[in-house]
């Protein structure tokens, strides 16, 4: 079975069920500031299922793109990757345990042809906050799974949420596949690692209270997600991901290029960070030294590294994007669209730090040879904040290079020398991209009905070619990046504080129309973010000031936003600048 029947395979089947698929959201997440990337499916449907309406009905299904860097250092082994696909299918507030188990169960038994003796699954055991799920393990029990392939696992292992102190939550059933050939053993162990996870479903029954209690949703859904890449790898019977037709053509491509083939876990790093990085520049996203950008500069420069340590000494990371581009462009048309941008970003990149690294890397056998002579196995903070200030290497690089040394690297000192020479993202440095649902207080509701206006005032000061690029927004403020080569004069932030003043001071309605693509770009609806909605969107309409397209939240009517002030800009990667502002009662 090929990727792409796989996909079609998993759609055609939940369509069946009544589903409507939805196209696969931007990486670079329009509603949720919690998280840098996009790392599930759910991401995009943070407002339904906070109880918006879905253009789509209340069954949905894709394919997702998605990130997480929280195991980049697993990454080379045989399930681990920065970029990876999620097939999912949700349930907003429509059916729940009894449907998604056993259609999880028919997918995998039926579609996909998998042996039952071949699966395990997990529930969740039960605490103080939830009682044990057991109605999870009967439907399995009553499909055939035997109970001694259930396992009652805790929290930590199979509960989902919230991301933040408040929020829907529930407990997870897993689905594991036995990959240590021969008879799979008659009674599961999770802590086996020959059973790997092929599927989750979250089921999201609670909603977490200020108090810490839990209490009954309103609306219960279902958010399931399975892994492309996983599951592939075990319908065509291989040891690893790599193995797979995802990863084969990148591979042979490296292997061209270098001289050592030897390297296996060199040579699978730069294959998944060159897709990462492919993906990322696909959805606008440029190197640079905070948010996305940091971490899309710290895949790249840890792919750079390991094409020299497998003697790839001439620039070779274009040559590799560009064969992801051809291999996914159908799948993933932007990344065709925006292939020159994505090759001009990628080889300005290595070509800089290519000028530093091997200099950085004499410097670091430096600081090794000391270390060992000293007898020491910690890298202080200064040396690392060197090894970054002077050669460009992430901190993150530095405690790569430190491993293969059997040496550590005082971070905590690291980040205090870090902070008072630079102010950089401490999140993306951190490495710290959980999942979660967006906060949707009235202060978030407020500022994101206010970049609808501050995108339009945008285009009408700066021109139409100005293009959304991002946004994140906290209780706080506001952060909306767009398309610019230069800086706005103080005579143009005046000018666009001053339309954003005029439509709050107008107290317009703010209200939604559901449409298909073509009526939306019939009303003049603007909006990045438009290709994940589907077939109908919806448009926000705010009188003659926005028209775009948006999944929410948002505030009733523009007063509620009291007052626009335009608190900084600066730039954010090449070609796009950076605003943020705050909205006030006393603006």
């Amino acid at each position: 079975m090929t990727a792409q029947q796989l996909r079609q395979k998993y759609i055609d089947f939940f369509v069946s069920k009544g589903h409507r698929q939805v196209q696969s959201a931007s990486l670079v997440p329009a509603e949720d500031p919690t998280v840098l990337f996009t790392t599930a499916g759910m991401h995009p449907l943070v407002p339904f299922l906070m109880g918006e309406t879905h253009p789509g009905g209340k069954r949905i299904c894709n394919y997702q793109k998605c990130v997480r860097t929280g195991d980049i250092d697993e990454v080379g082994d045989k399930t681990h990757l920065t970029f990876f696909e999620m097939l999912g299918n949700w349930s907003l507030g429509d059916y729940f345990k009894r449907e998604a188990i056993s259609w999880s169960f028919e997918f995998l038994t039926k579609e996909l042809g998998i042996p039952l003796h071949m699966l395990a699954v997990t529930v969740f055991a039960g605490d103080q906050d939830a009682s044990r799920d057991q109605e999870s393990a009967e439907i399995w029990i009553s499909l055939g799974v035997s109970e001694n392939r259930i396992a009652y696992l805790p929290k930590e292992d199979n509960w989902w949420g919230p991301a933040g102190k408040t929020g829907p939550c529930g407990p997870c059933t897993e689905m594991f596949y036995w990959t240590g050939g021969g008879q799979a053993p008659d009674t599961y162990d999770p802590k086996d690692k020959r059973w790997v996870e092929i599927w989750n479903d979250v089921l999201m029954e609670f909603n977490k209270k200020d108090d810490g209690t839990f209490e009954p949703l309103k609306q219960k859904n279902v958010d399931t997600g399975m892994g492309l890449e996983r599951t592939l790898c075990v319908l065509e019977g291989y040891d690893n991901v790599y193995e797979t037709e995802l990863f084969q053509p990148t591979i042979d491509r490296i292997k061209q290029l270098s001289t050592d083939h030897e390297d296996v876990n060199s040579i699978r790093i730069i294959a998944d960070h060159v897709r990462t990085m492919t993906f990322m520049a696909g959805d606008h996203v440029a190197p640079s030294n905070v948010g996305q950008g940091y971490v899309m500069r710290r895949v790249m420069r840890r792919a750079i590294r390991h094409g020299r340590k497998i003697g790839i000494q001439e620039h070779f990371l274009a040559k590799l994007v560009e064969g992801v581009i051809d291999q996914y462009k159908v799948i993933y048309p932007e990344l065709e669209k925006n292939r020159e941008e994505a090759l001009r970003n990628v080889s300005l990149e290595e070509e800089r730090f290519s000028k530093t690294l091997e200099q950085g890397l004499r410097e670091f056998e430096k600081v090794v040879k000391l270390m060992r002579e000293e007898g020491r196995e910690m890298i202080d903070g200064q040396t690392a904040f060197h090894l970054y200030d002077t050669y460009g290497f992430p901190v993150e690089m530095t405690k790569d290079l430190a491993q293969e040394n059997q040496l550590k690297v005082d971070l905590e000192s690291f980040q205090k020398a870090f902070e008072q020479h630079q102010e950089l993202s401490r999140t993306a440095s951190a490495g710290i991209f959980k999942g979660g649902l967006a906060d949707h207080s009235d202060e978030s509701k407020r500022l994101h009905t206010a970049t609808h206006l501050l995108h339009t005032a945008l285009k009408k000061v700066l021109g139409d070619q100005v293009e959304q690029r991002g946004s994140n927004i906290t209780k706080e403020r506001l952060r909306f990046d767009y398309t610019s080569d230069r800086k706005m004069t103080d005579e143009e932030v005046k000018k666009v504080e001053d339309l954003v003043n005029s439509a709050i001071k107008d107290e317009i309605d703010v209200y939604y129309k559901e449409m298909s693509f073509d009526e939306a770009k019939e009303a003049g609806a603007i909006g990045l973010f438009e290709h994940k909605y589907g077939d109908k969107v919806k448009v926000y309409f705010m009188g003659e000031y926005s028209t775009e397209v948006c999944g929410g939240p948002h505030v009733d009517n523009t007063r509620d936003l009291g007052g626009f002030k335009i608190s900084k800009q600066e730039p954010c990667s090449s070609g796009v600048r950076r605003i943020k502002a705050t909205v006030s009662a006393n603006a």
